[in-house]
């Protein structure tokens, strides 16, 4: 099935070279916008499989848009792209719901193939970003907690999602646990259910913040 995108730039000449890059490698432009209401009034309209969004975009930021999409939009998921690769635009933007974050400078072949991973739900970082957030998750997992008691997972959903706060596909999980492509989704759709999550990318939040990227 054809991948549906929409790209949100208030640049003209950016956001009609990146949609013309897109189209050329078989995604489906359903639309463009160019400032941060216009992007979730349309995004509601066309329900696209991923957005790309910018961040400067005028009166309404991009990590505002990124908030009111992902919040009424839970099938469609947010990559950032950016100029951008400060620690708080990064950092504020996947607070908001972003499932990824590539700086403007990326190739056009790096752009395809992170679309395509955010649209399978995957996290998609510019090299370097992703352990800046891992990181800031780790530090806040050392604040002192008030003694929240986590639901039970079993063990080969918890087997997963250790594997989930690695990067790992789904297809990597299952070659890694010997299980099958389904069998890995339902199990992370069951551990959604139970941790009260909405999709992956709080799910690899939440294994961060209880220590579970670490061997051991």
């Amino acid at each position: 099935m054809m991948l549906s995108v929409m790209i949100v730039d208030d640049h003209p000449i950016w956001r009609d070279g990146v949609a013309r890059d897109l189209a050329e490698h078989g995604f489906d432009v359903r639309a463009t916008a160019s400032d941060g209401d216009s992007a979730a009034r349309i995004a509601r309209a066309v329900r696209p499989d991923v957005v790309l969004m910018d961040l400067n975009l005028g009166s309404t930021s991009g990590v505002d848009a990124t908030r009111v999409i992902t919040g009424e939009l839970p099938d469609t998921r947010v990559l950032v792209l950016s100029a951008s690769g400060e620690h708080d635009d990064v950092l504020q933007a996947v607070k908001a719901g972003a499932s990824g974050y590539l700086v403007k400078s990326a190739s056009v072949a790096e752009l395809v193939d992170a679309v395509r991973r955010t649209a399978e739900g995957e996290v998609v970082f510019t090299a370097g970003l992703a352990g800046m957030v891992l990181g800031e998750y780790r530090r806040m997992a050392d604040a002192p907690s008030a003694g929240h008691v986590p639901p039970r997972l079993t063990e080969r959903e918890t087997d997963v999602l250790r594997l989930v706060a690695k990067g790992l596909t789904a297809k990597q999980i299952a070659d890694r646990l010997v299980i099958s492509h389904r069998t890995v989704e339902n199990h992370v759709q069951s551990t959604l259910r139970k941790l009260q999550l909405h999709n992956r990318v709080e799910l690899a939040r939440y294994a961060i913040e209880h220590g579970l990227d670490q061997d051991g």
